[in-house]
């Protein structure tokens, strides 16, 4: 009898591996910021748009006015956003992310009433220039939990460090009104990312934190505060070490209480009313 033929072997199949986010660029080119095999990564991210008031009111002093500042202090046109951010990743799972944002709002009004801030009273009809600046600069640290370079959920913590100015100023210079404020606030942080095959990818991010006791809300005083910075995105991996995406944020907080520390109007309570909510529609740029 003839011998049997033995049946061809037929490898088994392997797991698609992951993609790195190198191989699903749109553009692919030999230069990279990163090296694909690093320990140590660095990133960095701007982002510029518009920023939105959906809601702003304020009140300086107890015996103070609560004064509507997106309608009666003119902030319901829209303002110029950017944000600058840089990353440091180690291992590819840990991240320090330094954030730099600017808000600096000046709007001009008349006084549609008799309006106190503090010690300083603008009578009905005068003038207005306000200036309502409220830059942070914010430290976190993350690990993802995923060790794919195409996907990420990141759980964190950091801090935040306000540097507020309020200014109520009489066109003709003769009344002012100034409150300032420089102070840390801890924060909660995630954020997740998932990378298509043709290099799309989606992603969100939020920081935020709510305290009502001394300490926990950076203070030295029993004041409610809060922030809450989230945002949706959506993107493409331009080149190997390229980026770009499409932004919507919201950005709100406040703080009520009365607070000791704080250089606010000389005579003034310490006393602060300051709630806002915010839109942002923004477009930005990674290096990766």
């Amino acid at each position: 009898q003839p011998t049997p033929i033995p049946a061809p072997s037929v490898p088994l199949a392997l797991p698609a591996r992951p993609l790195p986010d190198d191989d699903v660029a749109i553009l692919k080119t030999p230069f990279r910021i990163n090296n694909p095999a690093r320990n140590v990564a660095f990133y960095a991210y701007a982002e510029v748009g518009a920023l939105g008031f959906v809601q702003h009111t304020y009140q300086s002093g107890k015996n103070g006015t609560l004064f509507d500042l997106k309608t009666e202090g003119n902030q319901s046109t829209m303002f110029l956003f950017a944000r600058l951010s840089a990353e440091l990743e180690l291992s590819k799972r840990p991240s320090f992310i330094f954030v730099y944002h600017p808000i600096d709002v000046h709007t001009e009004a008349v006084a549609p009433r008799d309006v106190t801030f503090d010690q300083t009273t603008f009578v009905t009809g005068t003038p207005l220039d306000i200036r309502y600046g409220f830059d942070f600069y914010r430290l976190t640290y993350q690990i993802d939990i995923f060790k794919s370079s195409r996907h990420e959920l990141a759980f964190g913590l950091g801090g935040q460090l306000r540097n507020a100015k309020i200014i109520f100023t009489s066109v003709d210079g003769k009344q002012r009104s100034v409150s300032d404020d420089l102070g840390f606030v801890p924060l909660l942080r995630v954020r997740g990312r998932y990378t298509f095959r043709n290099g799309v990818w989606l992603g969100f991010e939020a920081d935020g934190f709510y305290a009502n006791v001394a300490v926990l809300n950076g203070g030295r005083s029993d004041v409610e505060g809060a922030i809450w910075d989230a945002s949706l995105r959506a993107g493409l991996r331009l080149t190997s070490f390229m980026d770009t995406f499409v932004n919507l944020r919201y950005l709100g907080g406040g703080a009520n209480g009365t607070s000791t520390s704080g250089s606010d109007n000389l005579g003034g309570d310490g006393y602060t009313y300051n709630w806002l909510h915010t839109l942002v529609a923004s477009i930005g740029f990674g290096v990766r």
